[in-house]
């Protein structure tokens, strides 16, 4: 299994350098079998018979064939992309012709139940450093807006409506309080932030003043919530990578205790960003899915596309190119009937389901936390994992290097997507994750039943399933049998993610040497063909990017649109960003995707997969995001300073 482990983690390393090894060998024994048929003409020609086979023989077939794999599955790409982005923006707009926020009714809640949800007065966060020295740090819980109501009943208990709870986890760290502020105003303006909304925002100990910021925010917007608090990662946990990924695990395991075991099928978590700001309608979307379809709610992964309409048109082409490759890369399983669809930065999934994987992961391998949750999810349900997608696109900011003009600030934002593009990838060690779970989950293929217990009760890093029956507390669950079919469709889009960007770029470059090492002969293993079918599949596929490019303006302007409407309605406007878009202005970015695509896909991929082979851990980074800007007044404090 050590050698498993180390291989599958270094799986696209591994097949980058072999796919390397490969062209080298055919191009070279080829151009040499070339030369010696120039000079003599009675070397053989054919591989019939008895014969030497010609050149490199079977690896040259091998090689033109997975040429030809390749760049078929890079012709598939884009088309389910341009797909996917055009059902949705028909969606959206049929939402925005008819004038519908949601599709959300208070029939769904009207469910009787003889439990409410627990509600703390504060939160302790109890970190052990080691097993000699621990920290405490407690938090106010500041609001009691949105309490469930209650109503005498018969027999002395209490009946109260069954009320959904959202718990929104903000991971951040070295974040701008102003960034923060507006994504918390943004929630604010919900009609049912005070009745659903618990925020929680994940802070980092290893900023010096996480405390004091998440403290002024809260003393802000508690009574704009149903509650919101803090929590404190402790930093230096043994086994933990700094990240979102291990940020997000903490705070749900210290949100888990507040929640009463009878409640938490109607507590839903909902990962975010900082700077993601979400409509109303995304959570009412995601209440009436929650009790739309009661048979499978716990076992549920909600994806939603994002979309960059905020600072686009302050960031050189390139970037803004980028993030919607980017975006595309996680719409393109968002389409109506797909079965794979991996979330991008914001998702949501109910707490059970959270229990039931023993929450999120902290390693290095989990630096792509909304992927590798995803992951997780699919393989403790053994590929049995419902996705449904929440039509409410979340707005994004494009990354930013700083303030500024000319090529100082064109570098800076250059650089700082690079660094982003380099995280992305990182997540490729996600590959080896389901080389392994997949494993797992064949060797114990005859297991129908699993039994877990909530979050907060688990052993941290330890797996929280436990042999069936063996605690009178813990939750059994039926398993369900493999889903090979989804397994296979999951190994396509990994492959697609992480294997594609280098092997197209390796295959372009050696295809076109072999081309011309070999130039004059008479195509003795009968390969042109193939050669020639993979040119016009290239230009096929840069023909859709541009294609899904003019797709885009349309979803891009019913995003910022809509989004610029709420935000006008709300009174959070004056100063904010909004990126509209034009053909006009932006017939820049068609040209520019040829090269951002190896800039921020190929090459940092490549990159992270050799760096794998020495180190698992990323150095993490925060990038800059763009922020209201508002006219604030200066205190006393500030004018005599």
């Amino acid at each position: 299994m050590g050698i498993f482990l180390w291989c599958s983690r270094r799986a696209g390393g591994i097949s980058m350098i072999a796919l390397a090894a490969l062209s080298y060998l055919v191009i070279s024994k080829e151009a040499a079998a070339n030369n010696n048929a120039s000079t003599d003409p009675t070397h053989h020609n054919t591989q019939s018979g008895d014969e030497v086979p010609y050149g490199a023989g079977y690896f040259t077939l091998w090689f033109a064939y997975y040429c030809l794999l390749i760049h078929t599955l890079v012709f598939i790409f884009p088309l389910r992309a341009c797909w996917s982005i055009l059902d949705i923006s028909r969606q959206l707009g049929q939402f925005q012709q008819q004038g519908k926020l949601g599709d959300y009714s208070d029939s769904h809640l009207r469910r009787s139940s003889t439990n409410n949800l627990s509600s703390y007065d504060s939160l302790e966060c109890v970190s052990e450093r080691s097993s000699e020295s621990s920290s405490t740090c407690r938090s106010s819980f500041g609001s009691d807006a949105g309490e469930a109501e209650r109503e005498p009943s018969g027999g002395g208990q209490t009946k109260v409506d069954r009320q959904i709870v959202h718990a929104i986890v903000i991971p951040n760290y070295k974040e701008e309080t102003d960034t923060l502020r507006e994504t918390l105003e943004v929630l604010a303006t919900h009609s049912r932030a005070r009745d659903w909304y618990d925020v929680y925002l994940a802070m980092e100990q290893r900023e010096i003043s996480a405390e004091a910021k998440a403290a002024s925010l809260i003393s802000e917007f508690a009574k704009k919530f149903r509650g919101i608090d803090y929590t404190i990662h402790p930093s230096g946990i043994f086994g933990e990578s700094a990240g979102k990924g291990s940020n997000i695990a903490w705070a749900a395991r210290k949100l888990s205790e507040r929640y009463h075991r009878d409640t938490r099928a109607d507590v839903v978590v909902t990962g975010i960003d900082a700077d993601s700001h979400l409509r109303a309608n995304y959570f009412e979307h995601l209440t009436s899915m929650h009790y739309s379809y009661p048979e499978t709610a716990n076992t549920t992964l909600y994806a939603v596309p994002i979309v960059f309409d905020r600072n686009a048109q302050n960031v050189p082409a390139m970037v803004r190119v980028a993030d919607i490759l980017w975006a595309a890369a996680g719409m393109s399983g968002l389409y109506r009937g797909s079965t794979i669809a991996p979330p991008t930065s914001a998702y949501s999934l109910s707490l059970q389901l959270v229990d039931r994987v023993c929450g999120w992961d902290c390693d290095a391998e989990a630096i792509g936390e909304d992927l590798h949750m995803y992951l997780k999810c699919f393989f403790a349900l053994n590929g049995n994992l419902t996705v449904r997608t929440i039509l409410s696109p979340v707005s994004q900011c494009n990354v930013t290097g700083g303030n500024g003009k000319g090529l100082k600030a064109l570098y800076a934002d250059i650089r700082a997507r690079y660094k982003q593009a380099q995280r992305h990838m990182w997540g490729s060690l996600d590959t080896g994750y389901v080389l392994r779970k997949f494993v797992e989950i064949w060797q114990e293929r005859g297991q129908t039943a699993r039994a877990f217990r909530p979050l907060h009760q688990s052993l941290k890093h330890e797996d929280n399933y436990l042999p069936h029956g063996m605690f009178v507390d813990a939750i059994h669950d039926d398993l369900k049998t493999i889903n090979y079919e989804r397994v296979l469709y999951l190994f396509h889009r990994l492959f697609e993610a992480h294997f594609l960007p280098t092997h197209m770029t390796i295959l372009i470059l050696s295809s076109t040497l072999l081309i011309w090492a070999t130039e004059g002969n008479s195509d003795p293993h009968h390969i042109t063909w193939i050669f020639d079918l993979c040119n016009l599949l290239r230009i096929a596929g840069l023909a859709q990017v541009a294609l899904y490019l003019y797709l885009y303006e349309s979803f891009h302007r019913i995003c910022v649109t809509t989004r610029e409407k709420q935000m006008n309605d709300a009174g959070l406007s004056d100063g904010m960003c909004f990126a509209h878009r034009s053909l006009r202005h932006n017939l820049v970015d068609y040209f520019m995707a040829p090269l951002a695509a190896p800039i921020y896909g190929s090459i940092p991929c490549a990159q992270a997969q050799v760096c794998h082979f020495w180190t698992l851990d990323l150095v993490y980074a925060v990038s800059k995001k763009a922020v209201r800007q508002r006219h604030k007044a200066l205190s006393a404090d500030e004018l005599m300073a």
